[in-house]
């Protein structure tokens, strides 16, 4: 296990600047896709262990969208951009100008599911390529899935099935702004990217964080 006594603050604002060049674009494409002026920033970035994740979201009986993402390459891993319910149903409904969507009721909207999981894909697949420039490693986001649930449930599922837990999460907090003539509309969420063993080691040494530091 890695001692995050030796993820320096210099590591996670190299994260952090990582997370701002890939909003931009994520911003850049939304906007294109909405017709609407969208601004997204990323306000921090922790790296926590595994086991607080749900205390992050919550608690972990918190009820939460999340859009689902398997990395492949060089540091392969899990991403999950997670939401809480209300604000994915907000957000879908920006995203489709559908106001009945509502992820907590009997059955889903299904173009609801398929504009946050483009949203989701967007969003990861612009942080993904901004953290490859800066460690130069391969990674590539497979097909995202939605799921709602409990976030202990949704992560149990993501790792029992795709792979080995890893123990730590790198937290990427998430601001999407929604620009125009009226009052501006805000939605907050977080990115969780859970690299497999030994992933997390592979990304910050390319930060120069060596395990005999």
């Amino acid at each position: 296990m890695r001692d995050l006594s030796k993820v320096r603050s210099q590591h996670l604002d190299i994260l952090k600047e990582a997370g701002n060049i890939g909003a931009g674009h994520a911003a850049a494409a939304l906007s294109q896709m909405l017709n609407k002026t969208i601004e997204m920033k990323v306000p921090g970035v922790k790296v926590i262990p595994f086991n607080e994740i749900g205390e992050y979201t919550g608690g972990d009986e918190t009820i939460v969208a999340a859009v689902f993402l398997r990395i492949e390459g060089e540091a392969p891993g899990n991403m999950f951009f997670i939401l809480p319910v209300k604000e994915a149903n907000r957000l879908a409904q920006r995203l489709t100008g559908d106001l009945s969507i509502d992820f907590m009721g009997d059955s889903l909207n299904e173009m609801g599911i398929s504009a946050l999981n483009e949203a989701g894909n967007i969003l990861a697949g612009s942080y993904l390529s901004a953290l490859a420039d800066f460690t130069h490693l391969n990674m590539q986001p497979t097909p995202p899935a939605i799921a709602v649930d409990m976030i202990t449930a949704i992560l149990s599922f993501g790792l029992i099935e795709m792979s080995e837990a890893g123990d730590h999460a790198i937290v990427i907090n998430t601001e999407i702004n929604e620009k125009g003539t009226g009052p501006a509309v805000s939605f907050k969420g977080h990115f969780f990217l859970l690299p497999d063993p030994p992933s997390l080691d592979k990304i910050l040494n390319a930060f120069g964080v060596h395990q005999n530091e």
